[in-house]
């Protein structure tokens, strides 16, 4: 029985080994892409500096409150 279960993993390992392998021989033909990087007409959202910082300076607050609001205790 013992046999049986280290034939079936190995089985299964083979079988993963040589779908990996032609799963990664299939990613190997690279298409030609062209990416035109210029700006676009409208600025972008993401691209302002200032609503990076408000967004982190949010994000740092909503967590300190998440955390803290657990930190709690009545004493009755």
């Amino acid at each position: 029985m013992k046999n049986l279960v280290i034939l079936k993993n190995r089985l299964a390992l083979i079988i993963m080994a040589l779908l990996t392998s032609v799963y990664t021989y299939a990613q190997d033909g690279a298409a030609k892409v062209d990416v035109d990087i210029t700006k676009s007409s409208g600025e972008n959202w993401y691209n302002n500096p200032i609503l990076w910082v408000v967004g982190i300076a949010v994000f740092i607050l909503l967590f300190v409150a998440i955390l803290r609001g657990g930190d709690r205790r009545t004493d009755a």
